[in-house]
């Protein structure tokens, strides 16, 4: 079986992961300061805080289940490819056909 580019996983660039991390942290971190300078209540600061966690975690949760599905479907695609490639293998077109 032969090795295609598209087959490979794609790697990032280190200043792509750098950029992602404090693009994450600055957007926690700023609307969780927001939160907090709110003329508010403490129980509605706590309230939003609930809200900006739950957000987050339903956030990493989907991410992560995207990139599982299409981890899945791109497995179950190279199975399929190696089943057609070794019936391929197998045939012998010089054999009577029964």
């Amino acid at each position: 079986m032969s090795t295609h580019a598209a087959d490979l996983p794609a790697s990032h660039s280190a200043a792509w992961i750098v950029q992602s991390w404090l693009s994450f942290a600055l957007s926690v971190g700023v609307t969780a300061a927001g939160i907090w300078a709110l003329p508010v209540d403490l129980w509605v600061k706590g309230f939003m805080a609930m809200g900006l966690i739950f957000t987050v975690g339903s956030s990493i949760t989907l991410a992560k289940t995207v990139r599982d599905q299409h981890e899945s479907e791109r497995l179950t695609k190279r199975i399929d490819e190696a089943r057609v490639s070794k019936l391929i293998a197998e045939h012998d077109n010089l054999k009577p056909g029964f």
